[in-house]
């Protein structure tokens, strides 16, 4: 056992030292990735009715009625296994042709108004094996098609009689013609869409690029939609106590030798060690993890380090996966300039969900 101090006042010490991210070099297979299209463990067992509208926003009421009834209009042959599949019968069953028009539903709202929570809800009321129904954020999708191929990608999500997107958001024109041509195939074999952003399809690129080209690219992709507003203020706000403080380095270390399953990584060298780590596998990269202990959090120090943190901080929000940490709080991440530039959608999400993860690893340290 290391002989590292544990910290005042948490529980006794471990027989084994912390887990380390930075040791850590996971290898994803293109078939996990198709596999774990599926909503996240925190969504697991949400449903239309656990979702508690707020009576002052009625779009959040209007929504849930709008999405059961989106759910339901999913039935048929094809969402129970029935589909018809491919020459000689083998294949993975193909989607029915539908009528054209707006093949999917785009819930637009603020943070924290509990849109992936409806769309999760809408996966699990598909009634559609969870083979047919894939779940899963822009950049896993994106992830997606580097792994297996254009074309296989198609292949693959075309037998498939729903695809749900969370935080749609195009970062660059080449991502933008990516998903673009994907989902219009994908539309064209009958695959329902329903994505979450923060923004309206037609205004995507706004504060990012200019270019014509990626403007109509924009508005190819919303014609696929029908916008559903959601208004409201972050829930993970509403009557909870500001973010904690930050702790000692002592508490941090502490906390992680007392905590089974915990990591700890000094914060700049995690930043270096995930330019390694291809984004696709922060998910595989935070398996079996109890909670996530750092030290000295300071600023990040450049945007590209800045969107890797992004996707970081969605893997372990989505895994409920706590985060204890000393240095800055987590509201001083990202200067200023990146706020208030194009992708400031992303950081503020980002800093939303550390700060809730941060509460959850109150507890850590007595």
């Amino acid at each position: 056992m290391s002989t590292s101090p544990a910290a005042s006042g948490s529980g006794s010490m471990t027989d084994t030292a912390p887990l380390s991210l930075c040791d850590r070099e996971p290898h994803v297979p293109a078939d996990r990735l198709v596999a774990e299209m599926v909503p996240p463990p925190r969504f697991d067992s949400v449903r239309f009715d656990t979702y508690i509208p707020d009576p002052n926003q009625p779009s959040q009421t209007e929504a849930v009625g709008v999405l059961e009834g989106f759910a339901a209009g999913l039935g048929g042959a094809h969402a129970v296994g029935g589909g018809k599949r491919g020459f000689l019968g083998l294949g993975r069953p193909r989607a029915p042709k539908t009528p054209a028009g707006p093949r999917g539903v785009y819930l637009d709202g603020g943070y924290g108004v509990g849109k992936t929570h409806l769309l999760a809800s809408l996966w699990h009321a598909t009634p559609a094996e969870p083979s047919l129904k894939a779940f899963g954020t822009f950049v896993e999708l994106t992830n997606l098609v580097g792994a297996l191929g254009f074309q296989k990608t198609v292949q693959t999500l075309s037998g498939h009689r729903l695809l749900c997107i969370d935080e749609f958001e195009l970062d660059d024109p080449g991502d933008t013609v990516l998903v673009s041509t994907l989902l219009g195939k994908l539309v064209d074999a009958g695959v329902a869409l329903a994505a979450t952003s923060n923004t309206l399809p037609g205004k995507l690129g706004e504060g990012r690029f200019a270019a014509v080209d990626f403007l109509r690219e924009i508005q190819g992709l919303s014609a696929h939609f029908r916008p559903l507003r959601i208004d409201g203020e972050d829930y993970r706000h509403r009557g909870l106590p500001e973010a904690p403080a930050p702790f000692t380095d002592e508490q941090v270390t502490g906390a992680a030798y007392a905590t089974e399953g915990a990591s700890l990584d000094d914060f700049p060298s995690l930043l270096a060690h995930l330019a390694r780590v291809h984004p696709s596998r922060y998910g595989a990269l935070t398996d079996d993890l109890r909670a996530v202990c750092l030290t000295d959090v300071q600023p990040v120090p450049d945007q590209s380090t800045a969107l890797r943190l992004v996707v970081l901080a969605d893997r372990l929000y989505d895994r409920e996966v706590p985060v204890l940490a000393s240095g800055q709080p987590f509201d001083r991440l990202f200067s200023e300039e990146m706020l208030n530039g194009g992708y400031r959608k992303k950081y503020f999400r980002a800093i939303s969900r550390l700060t809730a993860l941060a509460r959850d690893a109150k507890g850590l340290v007595a």
